[in-house]
C-alpha cells in the first residue's frame, strides 16, 4: 500500500518514518510538512520524496500516516478520509469531541480503514501481557502511573507547544485509557481530580465491574520519572512489561495492520475507538474545569 507521511517533528523522525519504511506491505511514497526544509531533510533521511503540497501527496497515495498535533491531524485527516485515503492516526485523534466525531463519521461514510497508534497496543511484549491478562479471570482493578519530565533539557518533545498547553490529560492519558481498556474492558465512566500543574488523577469504572486508577503528569521532578501499569485480583498483581525505548517496530505493526484492515479486516483500535477516548478525555477536562458535561 502506498503511504504518505504527514509531519516532520520528533515523532515523525524517530518513529513514523522509520516504521513505515520497515513495515511489510507499506511503500512510503513521500513526506509532507508545513516546513519545506524539514520535509526535504526527513525525506532524504528516509530515502523518499518531499512533497510541496498536501494535495499533491494525497493524489499519489492510498493511505496517510499522521505525526502532527491533534488539532492539525483532525483537520488534515478529515480531508484525507473524504478523498478515500486510509488513515494511520496518532492519539488523541482530535483536540475536541466534535472534530473527533466528524472524522469518525467521514471515515465511515467514505469506507476507509483506520488505525490509531496507541503505542503499547502494538508492542509485541505488551500484547503478550494483554493476552495473558484477558485469559485470566478474577481481576478486580488496575492502575497506570506515568510521570515524565518535558521540561528536562534534551527531551525530544520538550518544544511541543500543544503538549505544554494540553498537558498529561491530552497527551498520555489516551495511552493509559487504551491500556486499561485492553486489560479490564471498556471504560463506562470516570472521575477526575486535578493537582498542581498538569497533575491529574482519574478513577475509571469498567463495564466488567473493575475499578482502575490513573495518575499522570508531564512535568514531574526528574528523580520521579517513571511508568508503571498493573492489574490486580484473585491471582495477585500482574505488572505490564517494561516499555521499549523506541517504537519503530510498533509503528510498523500498526501500518501492517492498517493494510489488513483496508482489505476488510476491521481493527479494534480504529477511529471509532479513538473518538471514544477523546470523549472520555473531554469529560475529564470538563470535570477539572468544573463545567457541566453532556
Amino acid at each position: 500500500m502506498r503511504f504518505g507521511l504527514v509531519g516532520t517533528g520528533p515523532w515523525a523522525t524517530m518513529t513514523h518514518g522509520p516504521g513505515l519504511v520497515a513495515a511489510p506491505g507499506a511503500d512510503l511514497v513521500g513526506v509532507w510538512g508545513r516546513d519545506p526544509h524539514k520535509a526535504r531533510s526527513l525525506a532524504e533521511e528516509l530515502g523518499t520524496t518531499a512533497y510541496e503540497s498536501y494535495d499533491a501527496l494525497l493524489s499519489d497515495v492510498e493511505a496517510v500516516a499522521f505525526a502532527v498535533p491533534p488539532g492539525t491531524q483532525a483537520e488534515l485527516a478529515l480531508e484525507a478520509a473524504r478523498a478515500g485515503k486510509h488513515l494511520l492516526l496518532d492519539k488523541p485523534v482530535a483536540a475536541d469531541v466534535e472534530s473527533a466525531r466528524r472524522l469518525r463519521d467521514a471515515a465511515a461514510e467514505a469506507g476507509v480503514a483506520s488505525v490509531v497508534f496507541f503505542t503499547d497496543r502494538f508492542v509485541e511484549e505488551s500484547r503478550a501481557w494483554f493476552d495473558q491478562v484477558r485469559s485470566t479471570d478474577g481481576w478486580k482493578g488496575g492502575w497506570v502511573r506515568w510521570f515524565s519530565a518535558l521540561q528536562e533539557p534534551g527531551n525530544p518533545f520538550g518544544a511541543s507547544a500543544w503538549r505544554h498547553e494540553r498537558g498529561a490529560l491530552w497527551d498520555i492519558a489516551p495511552h493509559a485509557l487504551s491500556t486499561l481498556d485492553a486489560c479490564l474492558g471498556p471504560v463506562t465512566s470516570l472521575s477526575a481530580v486535578g493537582g498542581r500543574g498538569d497533575l491529574v488523577n482519574l478513577t475509571l469504572r469498567h463495564g466488567s465491574g473493575a475499578l482502575s486508577t490513573v495518575t499522570l503528569t508531564q512535568f514531574a521532578p526528574p528523580a520521579a520519572e517513571g511508568f508503571e501499569a498493573a492489574v490486580w485480583g484473585e491471582t495477585g498483581v500482574s505488572l505490564m512489561p517494561r516499555r521499549p525505548d523506541a517504537f519503530v517496530d510498533a509503528l510498523a505493526t500498526a501500518a501492517e495492520e492498517l493494510v489488513a484492515a483496508a482489505e476488510g479486516a476491521s481493527h479494534p483500535l480504529d477511529v471509532g475507538f479513538g473518538t471514544r477516548v477523546v470523549e472520555l478525555i473531554a469529560e475529564a477536562q470538563a470535570q477539572l474545569e468544573g463545567e457541566p458535561t453532556r
